[in-house]
């Protein structure tokens, strides 16, 4: 009778790293299913960071993407210690590990960052926090540069290893296509939302939601005001200092409007150098407060300084409200236009009510 051939004893270390290999397998698989499905850009970053987090178990980990107007990298998603105290820092150039990576285009291991120049102590001095070790890549595509991913200290307390890097930058290939594939809906979007000069948001968009608004106003009984902006003797900037100039005064405007109203408020470019803010769960009152407040700012504003003209310009505003002064979205454009020419055909330089 013959003998019954004995299994081979399992290595556990062989037996760890094909666990470990069928767990990156899957998580690749995932990620990239998950990444084809989706084209909002939180969505994706989110899917990304919790697919690593799983699979590298770091305690600290961040998402920075590139600002293309200053090259400083921005944390877009930052998770772990100390993480709300760093979430408004900016890198600049080349600043720190990440910063490097950024500007190198190249992945980096530091396995003990006391030894490395290239790492800044910045954002641990403002999170109370220590780094020991670092993964860091670049998101790559087409050979340009969209941000990183930074990975900090391992759960296990040992330092991160050239596998962990390999893997980190596979992910990294993966999430670089999805953001761009992100960034890209996101700005034929804007194209069509958004007027081409300031960068506010068009009329095409104000009459579509402000439709959505009236009816969200009259469902919860609140109120939605208006104010209806159009500057004074514009036509003599451009007759005098030419087009272009009257082009960046529009634009210096806006960012005023911006820079004077809420995330909740949406500022349009409703026409030439007519802009309407659109203020949901407003009071006319408080409407009135900021048109007022506007008003001063713009008419104590020297404009165009860049250009060396210095100019000072002033604004007629109007002010309405649904459901005080209005019950529908085309009769609350009106009755702020019709405030806004009480001012103009009286002073300028002033605020109507309707």
């Amino acid at each position: 009778m013959g003998t019954v051939d004995e299994k081979p004893a399992c290595n556990p270390e062989e037996t760890k790293e094909l666990l470990q290999r069928r767990l990156q397998l899957a998580t690749f698989t995932e990620i990239g299913k998950a990444l084809t499905s989706s084209l909002d850009l939180k969505e994706v970053l989110n899917i990304v960071m919790d697919k690593i987090r799983e699979l590298l178990r770091p305690k600290n980990w961040s998402l920075l993407l590139l600002d293309e107007e200053t090259g400083e990298l921005k944390f877009e998603i930052v998770v772990g210690a100390g993480s709300e105290k760093i979430k408004d820092l900016r890198l600049k150039p080349g600043e720190g590990v990440a910063g490097w990576v950024a500007r190198e285009k190249k992945p980096l291991l530091v396995a003990d960052v006391s030894k490395d120049p290239r790492f800044s102590k910045k954002a641990d001095e403002i999170s109370n926090f220590t780094t020991q070790s670092i993964i860091c890549v670049p998101l790559l595509t087409k050979g340009k540069c969209l941000g990183v991913i930074e990975l900090i200290n391992k759960v296990e307390e040992i330092s991160y290893v050239e596998d962990d890097l390999l893997v980190l930058t596979t992910l990294a290939d993966f999430t670089a296509i999805a953001i761009e594939n992100a960034i890209s809906l996101n700005k034929v979007h804007e194209l069509t939302i958004t007027d081409d000069l300031t960068r506010l948001y068009n009329s095409r968009f104000l009459h579509n939601r402000l439709e959505y608004e009236v009816e969200r106003a009259k469902r919860f009984k609140h109120e939605l005001s208006m104010i209806f902006l159009d500057l004074d003797y514009f036509k003599n900037v451009n007759d005098n200092y030419g087009h272009l100039a009257g082009s960046k005064l529009l634009r210096e405007v806006a960012k005023f409007i911006l820079g004077m109203i809420r995330n909740v408020d949406m500022a349009c470019r409703y026409g030439g150098d007519e802009f309407i803010i659109l203020m949901p769960g407003t009071s006319k009152k408080h409407a009135v407060m900021v048109a007022k407040k506007l008003c001063s700012v713009i008419r104590d504003e020297l404009f165009l300084k860049d250009e060396g003209i210095n100019i000072r310009i002033t604004g007629s505003f109007g002010v309405a409200s649904f459901p005080a002064d209005a019950d529908n979205k085309d009769s609350l454009i009106r009755m702020a236009d019709n405030a806004m020419y009480t001012v103009k055909n009286r002073e300028r330089d002033g605020v109507a009510e309707a």
